[in-house]
């Protein structure tokens, strides 16, 4: 049902806490760089934002012939935007990789999946509901996964590890939330082989002369003439060589107006503004974390949502928001309070601050958004994993491009490397990163947690006592206990047995340490709502209708329609968003510019 009250974000609240809209005036001196000439002001179409789904905008554009105008704030060494710090995960439904796997999956399976985790409840059948456009994007969405999907990207060159992840294992019921059985299709190449072919398109297109680049070009404002989108202004940021990532100079030195027919948001969520992630937090979801890490580069900011919803969109869906809970501070930051997430197997024991092991659903890999609420209730910002050398060894895997040099660089024999080894990232975390104790007893590892905190919030005898009762579950081929019998469970799947599932054992076996407790903090993500579009990216205004001459895609549109994952992720959806939502926009942008 429809929310009446349903939050949204003001045009003033997001304004200001985005960090306003108004184009500076000029800074001192420094001439225009040649990217601002007038002449190149002229397009078929604006893009604004250079990440994935922009790229896939473009290049879409591009293949119909028109002329693209690429617009970032950010200098090109930041090109494909997060994609290029992804894990690469792609959700397939019935993939030959899944086939290979001995994974038996369908269309109706995996919409039944989709249905149960998104929770849509704001209206799918009323036009003016929050869902309405969200439900119909899943819909499309879940048939394009199961569809063509796969072969359009195989096309363009892409390939994938074929042992298929299990990602989000569930609630605990068929029809809720959950992937019923592994979907999560990891990029041979990671995040920059899914950038790849749509950069060398658009790269092409420039070669053509049909997309001029204009980096360092911050869009303040979106133009509306007689009703309808007719460019962008805003201001010329001084050059920057910063590399990938870092935070980037907001000097401005310039300003400028571009004209287009057709504008394309591209810009991303609000996963670095740390303030406004709190003024949408749910009340669901607990207290917001005081303390935060941050997935995401800074320029993650949100900003084009306000300076949009002031062209006219409606924004629909902002307190829903995806953030992980297994997040590690890095030790060697790219940009600030920078940190990456584990993605855990099923094995390690995960306790709250105080030290009492959560239930299920609040497992390793099971059930982000639960576990969240979990942890935010209990008065505190993180949580703990209490594992083995043995569990971390075969089931911890870093998200991110960079933390996965084999994958990344697709380097087989340092892939086969992890069969025998810890992979060198995840033990440089264990001996240099500041949320890891190691030790061979467990009142030492007590002692070094404790310690970690600045408190004695951890009982010896009370973390004993329940460890003790899970270790009690490996002695006989029963159990009542969760997640014993979900261990059990990943180890019937082959891919989880041969790459990602530990062999059952005590938490305290001697053979399997040393104990290893690693303190997991909340790591800022993704926008789960967005600017609302209809199945052609079309941006829709307050009554419904779409604004003439804009549209939007990626997730600032909420991965399509204002919110397709509704409360939740299913993994490996959020590439896949942005390449879909991307190419729906690009085509109907192009087939609206058609002479």
């Amino acid at each position: 049902m429809e929310q009446s009250s349903s939050p949204r974000i003001s045009r003033r609240r997001a304004l200001t806490v985005a960090g306003g809209v108004a184009a500076g005036a000029a800074v001192g001196q420094a001439a225009v760089p040649a990217f601002g000439a007038a002449a190149a002001s002229d397009a078929d179409a604006i893009v604004v934002g250079g990440g994935l789904a922009g790229l896939v905008a473009t290049a879409e554009l591009v293949a119909a012939g028109r002329k693209v105008l690429l617009l970032d704030q950010e200098p090109e060494a930041s090109l494909g935007g997060q994609a290029f710090w992804s894990f690469g995960g792609l959700f397939f439904v019935d993939s030959a990789e899944q086939r290979l796997m001995g994974v038996k999956d369908s269309h109706d399976l995996a919409w039944q999946d989709w249905l149960g985790t998104a929770g849509f409840d704001r209206g799918i059948d009323d036009p003016a509901g929050q869902d309405y456009w969200a439900y119909k994007w899943a819909k499309a969405y879940v048939e394009f996964a199961a569809g063509e999907k796969r072969s359009w990207l195989a096309g363009l060159g892409m390939q994938w590890f074929p042992m298929v992840g299990w990602a989000e294992r569930g609630g605990g019921l068929a029809d809720g939330h959950g992937n019923s059985v592994p979907r999560f299709h990891v990029t041979w190449g990671t995040g920059p082989a899914v950038i790849e072919p749509f950069e060398k398109k658009v790269r092409a297109g420039v070669a053509a002369g049909k997309v001029v680049f204009k980096f360092r070009h911050r869009v303040d404002g979106i133009v509306r003439t007689g009703g309808a989108v007719t460019g962008v202004r805003g201001a010329i940021l001084e050059a920057s060589s910063v590399a990938r990532g870092k935070p980037s100079s907001r000097r401005v030195i310039g300003d400028f107006e571009l004209k287009a027919p057709v504008v394309i948001v591209t810009s991303g969520g609000i996963g670095a503004n740390h303030d406004l992630i709190r003024k949408n937090w749910p009340a669901r979801l607990g207290t917001a974390p005081k303390t935060m890490i941050t997935g995401v580069p800074a320029h993650v900011d949100g900003r084009m949502l306000g300076i949009t919803e002031q062209a006219g969109a409606r924004i629909v869906n902002p307190d829903r928001m995806w953030h992980y809970t297994e997040g590690l501070r890095n030790y060697a930051p790219i940009w600030p309070e920078h940190g990456i997430r584990i993605l855990p197997g099923p094995s390690s024991m995960w306790f709250d601050a105080t030290g009492n092991r959560f239930a299920a659903p609040d497992m390793p890999g099971y059930d982000t958004l639960h576990t969240l609420g979990s942890i935010t209730r209990t008065g505190y910002d993180y949580s703990w994993f209490v594992t083995t050398q043995k569990i971390i060894a075969k089931e911890f895997a870093l998200s991110g491009s960079e933390q996965n040099p084999d994958l990344t660089n697709k380097n087989i024999w340092l892939l086969l490397s992890r069969i025998w080894q810890t992979p060198e990232p995840i033990e440089k975390f264990k001996k240099y990163g500041e949320d890891f104790v190691v030790a061979s007893t467990l009142p030492e590892l007590v002692a070094g947690m404790n310690r970690l905190t600045g408190t004695n919030l951890i009982d010896l005898a009370g973390l004993k006592r329940q460890i003790d009762a899970r270790d009690r579950e490996m002695d006989h081929a029963f159990s009542k206990d969760a997640q014993v019998m979900g261990i059990r469970n990943a180890l019937s799947y082959l891919g989880d047995s041969l790459s990602r599932t530990a062999a059952a054992h005590k938490i305290l076996d001697p053979a399997a340490g040393p104990l290893i407790a690693v303190r997991l903090n909340v790591l800022t993500r993704k926008t789960l709502g967005g600017l609302q579009t209809d199945l052609q990216g079309r941006v829709l205004d307050d009554s419904g209708s779409p604004i003439p001459g804009l549209y939007a895609a990626g997730e600032v549109s909420g991965f399509g329609g204002g919110g397709v994952h509704g409360y939740r992720s299913l993994e490996g959806t959020f590439l896949g968003g942005c390449l879909f939502s991307g190419r729906q926009a690009g085509r109907a942008a192009a087939a609206a510019t058609a002479s």
